[in-house]
Parts: structure tokens; C-alpha cells; sequence
């Protein structure tokens, strides 16, 4: 295939990814939802495993949410050994609102269950339990400090007519290893799944981020509760898609609700994307294939074409500068100099690098491991 062909083809795919595809690229922070008439009433479970030196931080942006319902916390201990319980329970008493945080210990994993999925299943085991169970559930991790109003918005945008609402809480970026992988993640996120698609009930795209995610009770017991995709490890998005086969789902980014994840150098972006980059491709070697082949045309072409294509050397150029102006609003988002957007086909075959690794572990071990066990693939 000629150099002409192969830059024309690059060009193509970023000028539809430009111009097509919910133009993913172009998201920004939605603006608020207009106030229900009525405020619901809330629990929040925040599942946790070794968490101490991050769930207090979490648990005291939640119990001090500006919230006009009513609103709780169910805290589920995943047999933590650094006393992440004890630390919850501080945090809730220095927020005066020790009354509204429950623990629960997670009984023993199950086999075909993953570990989240099982804990998140243990707190909403206990929410079913009370006297006056919640309209809506709110799932969130023990790393994430939610701005004061974000329960408020989140619960208002579900009012609009959605059954989950989820937001793509905004990942922590300081040091190098973060600044030049974390804004990338984001945007390969959203290129997966454009929020646009997700948010339109007419297409089948269905997406969450894990991090923060409201939904009604009633629509999980109607997907049949959290044991429907117990052995996912995709959690989030594989609930955004039961959910969406009866209802609608919104997605959209957060600008003030954070996480305090630390990724502080490669290495650790490197096992965090190895998890789950295969079970993304559906652990199908020529998906794994298909996907290489499409990232290195979109990627790798222009940037190719442009140094050793001759007369097509424009054409890669051009591929080339689509590629980087599609990647600067994602910059901008988390204030990063846009002298990193020409690099982004260097990030991409780091991505690319970490997706052949995961396929590998999973060829090597049958699963993937995460916080000290091992997840098997589900059957479904």
C-alpha cells in the first residue's frame, strides 16, 4: 500500500472522529440541571479495601454534601487490614454526622463474583435491610472528594428523565507520569464511549465511570440487582448497560469532584489500564488484532507518512494536526500546555503497549489481579 493511500486513510479516520463520532472530543462540564420538585432520599455506598490513607478525605465530602433530602452513607469494609473503618468513622465524627455513616463488613468473596461488585452488593444488601430502603442509590469510591453540590446535581439531572446518572470525576494530574498519561486516558475514554451516544436513547453506546455513578433502586432491581453482572470487571460500564436496555443513562464530566488516586509514575498507570484493557476488547484475539491495526492507521500513519511519505507528506501532516487539535480541549481541561498534543501518538502506543500486556497476563494467568486477588473473566 502506497504512502499516499495509507496518509488518506489517516486523514479520513480523523477527519469522521473530528466531524462524526458525538463529537467526543468537544465535551465539556454540562451546566446544571434545573431543581426537582421534590428531593429523593439518598445512600451513597462507598465500597473499600485498604483505603485508610484516602476514605477520610471521601467520607467527609459526602457527609458534608449540600443536600436537601435526605441522604446517608453505607461504607463497606472489604476486609481491610490498615483500619479503614476506624479512619471512616473519624472522618464522620469530625463532620459531625457520625449518625449518618454505617459500616458494613463484606462477608466472604463468593466465587463468580468480582471483588467491587461484591462489596457494592453487601452495601446495597444493607440499604434493602432498612425500614425505609432509598429512592436512589449512589455508588462512589473511597478515593473520590465530591464538590459540595454534586449530590445536589447529580440527583436534579437524574430528575430530567434519567435511571443513571454518572460523572467522569476528574483524575488527579501532577506528577510527570500523570501529566503526560492521565489526560490521554480520559480521551481514549470518551472516544470510546462518546457521551453524546451514551446520553441519546436512540444508540445502543453505554458508559459510566465507576467513580461516581446515581441510579434509581427501582432500576437495578428491574436488571435484576448487581448479581445480573457479578463477574464484570468492567463494572461500570457493564451496569450503564444493563441499565440502558430498559432506561436511559447520562454521562457527562466533573471539573470539581475529584479523585485523589495517586499515579506517581508509569508503572502504576501501566497496571491500572493492564486490568481491564483486555476484558474491554472482550478477551478476543482478533478484536485485540482489529484494535492494533485501527490505533496504528489513526495514530502512527500520520506521524509516518509525514516524516517518509514524500508527496503524501502533507496528507500525514494534515492527519497529524487534526489529531493534535482534537486532543486540546482535553488538555485545556486539565491545564495542561498544548505542546503535549503532537505527542499524543507516543502516549497512544504506550496505551497500545499496556493493551498487548493485559492480553498477555490474561493468556498467561486466566484472569486479572487487583488489591491482592485474582478476577476471573465473566461467562457472559
Amino acid at each position: 500500500m502506497s504512502w499516499d493511500i495509507v496518509a488518506a486513510v489517516s486523514l479520513g479516520v480523523w477527519l469522521y472522529l473530528l466531524f462524526g463520532h458525538g463529537s467526543f472530543w468537544r465535551e465539556t462540564v454540562a451546566p446544571p440541571a434545573p431543581e426537582p420538585p421534590r428531593w429523593p432520599s439518598v445512600v451513597a455506598v462507598v465500597p473499600a479495601r485498604n483505603e485508610a490513607h484516602l476514605v477520610g478525605a471521601a467520607i467527609r465530602s459526602l457527609l458534608e454534601q449540600d443536600y436537601p433530602g435526605e441522604f446517608s452513607v453505607v461504607l463497606v469494609d472489604d476486609h481491610s487490614s490498615d483500619g479503614t473503618a476506624e479512619v471512616a468513622r473519624g472522618a464522620a465524627r469530625s463532620a459531625g454526622a457520625a449518625e449518618r455513616l454505617e459500616i458494613v463488613a463484606a462477608r466472604t468473596l463468593p466465587a463468580g463474583w468480582t471483588g467491587k461488585l461484591w462489596a457494592l452488593a453487601e452495601g446495597v444488601a444493607a440499604v434493602a435491610r432498612r425500614a425505609a430502603p432509598p429512592e436512589l442509590v449512589l455508588f462512589t469510591d473511597a478515593d473520590i472528594v465530591h464538590d459540595r453540590g454534586n449530590l445536589r446535581q447529580l440527583a436534579a439531572r437524574l430528575a430530567t428523565g434519567f435511571d443513571l446518572v454518572s460523572l467522569m470525576v476528574k483524575l488527579r494530574c501532577e506528577t510527570w507520569a500523570e501529566r503526560a498519561a492521565i489526560p490521554a486516558f480520559v480521551f481514549f475514554f470518551q472516544m470510546l464511549y462518546p457521551f453524546a451516544w451514551v446520553r441519546d436513547p436512540r444508540r445502543r453506546a453505554a458508559g459510566a465511570a465507576g467513580g461516581c455513578m446515581l441510579l434509581r433502586r427501582a432500576a437495578l432491581e428491574r436488571m435484576g440487582g448487581l448479581a445480573s453482572i457479578r463477574g464484570e470487571i468492567i463494572d461500570d460500564c457493564a451496569l450503564a448497560r444493563a441499565v440502558k436496555r430498559q432506561g436511559a443513562v447520562w454521562l457527562g464530566l466533573a471539573d470539581k469532584t475529584r479523585s485523589l488516586r495517586p499515579y506517581p509514575a508509569l508503572g502504576d498507570i501501566w497496571r491500572m489500564v493492564a486490568r481491564t484493557a483486555y476484558a474491554q476488547l472482550r478477551y478476543s484475539p482478533a478484536v485485540l488484532a482489529a484494535t492494533l491495526a485501527g490505533l496504528s492507521a489513526a495514530f502512527f500513519a500520520p506521524v509516518l507518512a509525514a516524516l517518509f511519505g514524500g508527496a503524501a507528506a502533507t496528507l500525514g501532516i494534515a492527519a497529524w494536526a487534526a489529531m493534535s487539535l482534537a486532543y486540546l480541549p482535553t488538555l485545556r481541561f486539565y491545564e495542561r500546555s498544548p505542546a503535549w498534543a503532537p505527542c499524543l501518538p507516543a502516549i497512544a502506543a504506550f496505551y497500545m503497549a499496556v493493551t498487548v500486556a493485559s492480553a498477555r497476563r490474561h493468556w498467561l494467568y486466566k484472569g486479572s489481579e487487583w488489591k491482592g486477588r485474582i478476577q476471573r473473566p465473566s461467562r457472559a
